[in-house]
């Protein structure tokens, strides 16, 4: 079969520079909001499942989705604590950190509106179990003070939680002493604080979850059926990972439903006025069309040229609309977490699954606008296109 040279696909394009550009702008923006959703959703599951260590156990009350929502008495916290397969610090302490959840409610800094932050009480073994968590403004708190370190997203984010301010929970005034980075993790968006003193202002008699680090990783399921098959406890262990794993899923799944539905929507426009393009350019090209079949090109090579064009079209607004999508990395962002219902600070994240997936969108949508002209203009006769020049 004789086919069409590419450069005449792509040499027609260039010739009607007006209709190109709107038509491969319009699909530019229907990838681009597609691009973004998948981009939100995937920085939102980066963020939390880089928040758990791989070596770490979390665990919580059994039928407890969160660490908020969990209780663990001290009873039940020293019977995990004991436990054999602990991995022990330098100073030969196990490390196992029982560490209290709160949420509070705190202003954002550039609205005034009342958002919740999580409060959690960490141990010093706390400390050395998230090793991604260093102090970039200021210094730790002192063990048995009323200090407190924020997240660098609710430092940046909330009033009074700066360095050198104070905030006002439990019942007592908190002094932020200083401001922790935990890279692109859920821990930025907590304030911290000692396990103990939380305890006694909250008037809590348990703690909300038992982190603690294997040993050997390979005995991770031992543990957890030693854990869960003890009638004592009532408790579930999970990987760290797994357990914030599962905290993205509900969120980005809506995140990447609703944003799915509206790129759809959008997409119509932009094939319709594909379609458009084409039938102007199939209308425009009759006699063009009748000269390439006289020359010996089967009807099969001039549907290939048309359809051809289409997809250029819709690969070249692709290109544009993920390029712009691309920038939004540098836009940091923050929204609730379905399941905790506090604040999380997170950024865009551009992964190969959402280039391959924003040009594949690109692309059905040129071959569905291109493919009816394409047709068309494969089906006309020789005869007749010649006598319409």
């Amino acid at each position: 079969m004789t086919t069409i040279p590419f450069s005449y696909v792509a040499r027609n394009l260039f010739a009607r520079k007006l209709t190109t550009v709107l038509t491969a702008g319009g699909m530019a923006l229907v990838v681009y909001v597609f691009a973004t959703v998948l981009m939100l959703a995937a920085g939102l599951r980066e963020t939390l499942v880089a928040t758990g260590q791989p070596d770490n156990v979390l665990v919580i009350r059994q039928g407890s989705q969160t660490e908020v929502q969990s209780g663990i008495d001290r009873p039940s916290a020293a019977i995990v604590e004991s436990l054999p397969g602990i991995a022990t610090g330098e100073d030969g302490e196990k490390l196992v950190s029982k560490e209290p959840v709160v949420l509070i409610t705190l202003p954002k800094r550039d609205t005034g509106t009342a958002a919740n932050v999580v409060i959690r009480g960490v141990t010093a073994q706390g400390l050395t179990l998230r090793p991604q968590v260093r102090i970039v403004e200021g210094r730790m708190f002192r063990p048995g003070t009323s200090e407190i370190v924020a997240g660098r997203s609710v430092a940046q984010g909330f009033r009074g939680a700066s360095i050198g301010e104070t905030l006002h929970f439990a019942q007592q005034d908190w002094t932020v002493v200083g401001v922790f980075d935990a890279g692109k993790t859920a821990f930025n968006s907590e304030i911290w604080g000692d396990a103990e003193q939380f305890l006694q202002a909250f008037r809590r008699g348990g703690f909300s979850a038992v982190i603690f680090r294997l040993q050997d990783p390979s005995e991770f399921a031992a543990i957890k059926r030693r854990i869960e098959g003890d009638p004592r406890l009532h408790l579930e262990a999970k990987l760290e990972q797994q357990f914030y794993a599962d905290q993205s899923e509900q969120l980005a799944k809506f995140i990447s439903y609703l944003g799915t539905t509206i790129s759809i929507i959008f997409s119509i426009g932009a094939i319709i006025g594909a379609m458009i393009t084409m039938y102007a350019s199939v209308a425009s090209r009759t006699a063009e069309i009748g000269t390439l079949r006289a020359l010996g090109f089967p009807r099969t090579s001039v549907l290939v040229a048309f359809l051809g064009e289409a997809l250029l079209l819709g690969l070249v607004g692709g290109i544009v609309g993920l390029v712009g999508a691309s920038f939004m990395q540098m836009v940091p962002i923050s929204t609730t977490n379905f399941q905790t219902f506090a604040e999380i600070a997170f950024t865009f994240t551009l992964t190969p699954f959402t280039v391959l997936a924003s040009l594949g969108f690109a692309l059905a949508m040129g071959f569905i606008g291109g493919f009816l002209p394409a047709a068309r203009a494969a089906r006309l006769s020789i005869v007749d296109a010649l006598r319409a020049a």
